[in-house]
């Protein structure tokens, strides 16, 4: 099943092939304001379409959020792959020292813009950002 997500206006569109084989709720500052529930996925995995404007925040240069710049919608980011180095508690991963930081990078598309998804389908891991990150 492809997963299609989409802001509340349809200018931004992210197309993944499946279902995310993870998916996150952070409470870090961003994530709790924006309510945003994170499937993630290889950046190369992702098709991103726009016939609008596309604005970004990315307030520490390493996270980059996407949203329509018309409607608002959160839609999509990339970032760090921190789960290959820390455990959703925000503990080192075996053979991860504290303060590594990940080699790779990972997309993130919010979940609540894919209007046809059932989130209960889904397993979503609690993740302690605002305290761990």
């Amino acid at each position: 099943m492809t997963l299609t997500a989409v802001c509340h206006c349809g200018a931004v569109k992210i197309e993944a092939p499946d279902l995310p084989k993870q998916a996150a709720s952070c409470n870090c500052t961003w994530c709790h304001r924006t309510g945003a529930v994170w499937g993630y996925y290889s950046p190369d995995e992702l098709t991103i379409t726009a016939t609008g404007p596309v604005g970004e925040y990315a307030p520490n240069g390493m996270n980059h959020h996407h949203f329509c710049a018309t409607c608002g919608g959160n839609t999509h980011g990339f970032s760090p792959d921190w789960g290959s180095v820390y455990n959703a508690d925000g503990t080192p991963k075996e053979g991860h020292q504290p303060g590594s930081m990940p080699s790779t990078r990972i997309a993130a598309v919010n979940l609540r813009m894919a209007p046809d998804l059932d989130l209960s389908s889904i397993k979503i891991e609690q993740m302690d950002g605002r305290n761990n990150w």
